[in-house]
């Protein structure tokens, strides 16, 4: 079992007298190890309440899963997972629109549930472990279609699980994604996001792009503006 897990143990199993003060214990646990996270800087506080470094869960192992589910103070688990995951999905949405929004929508919907009991503790802390490993997954995707962290970004701008999309084939898609990075990337400036004249230019070499290797026409205009949502978390590191 981790130091950080060891604990989180430590601190929910301090003896009592009655089951009145065991509660009183727990929750008091619960606020000193998870509440402080709420008011200030998220989840690193839960391990500085611990007196701990943060740990290496970036990519949340399937071991420290496990050490997450088998805590025995389920809403202490749940409130854990809820801000790991939090904190993946903002570093990952500065990198990956479409992935970040996608994952920030699993994980209000899981909790959301929860919040409204119409789930158990239990069930919600399954279903964000599930999130855990597809969030994993999708790290990994990059690599398996052979695209830099920059490209898949822009393919995933193109609504690649789109029926209407997919006929056009993985490889199509990696060539627009490469042509849109290598395009987008040469014609940004620091203040284009500023300027109508330099966003509609940007948007036409886009949609040139778009129709010159047979892209849906009616899904050109979301396509079209999702890249360029893409583009703009991405926009300053090439302006500089």
């Amino acid at each position: 079992m981790s130091p950080f897990f060891q604990a989180v143990r430590g601190v929910l199993a301090k003896p009592s007298a009655t089951e009145e003060a065991q509660s009183e214990a727990t929750e008091q646990a619960i606020k000193q190890l998870v509440s402080k996270s709420v008011a200030s800087e998220g989840v690193v506080d839960i391990f500085t309440a611990a007196g701990l470094e943060k740990p290496d869960v970036s990519i949340l192992s399937d071991e420290f899963l496990t050490e997450i589910r088998d805590l025995p103070h389920k809403n202490v688990a749940v409130e854990l997972l809820e801000r790991l995951l939090g904190d993946e999905i903002k570093t990952r949405s500065q990198k990956n629109v479409v992935q970040g929004r996608s994952f920030a929508d699993m994980l209000e919907r899981s909790i959301r549930a929860y919040r409204n009991r119409a789930i158990e503790a239990s069930q919600v802390i399954e279903k964000l472990i599930e999130i855990a490993k597809e969030m994993r997954q999708a790290q990994e995707r990059g690599d398996d279609l052979g695209l830099s962290d920059e490209e898949l970004a822009f393919y995933d701008a193109l609504e690649t699980n789109d029926s209407a999309v997919k006929v056009l084939g993985d490889e199509t898609l990696k060539t627009i994604a490469i042509e849109l990075v290598e395009t987008v990337r040469r014609n940004v400036s620091i203040d284009w996001t500023m300027k109508e004249s330099s966003r509609a230019n940007i948007r036409r070499m886009v949609k040139r792009i778009l129709r010159k290797h047979g892209y849906p026409p009616d899904k050109q205009e979301k396509a079209a503006e999702t890249v360029l949502e893409q583009a703009e978390t991405l926009c300053m590191d090439w302006a500089a």
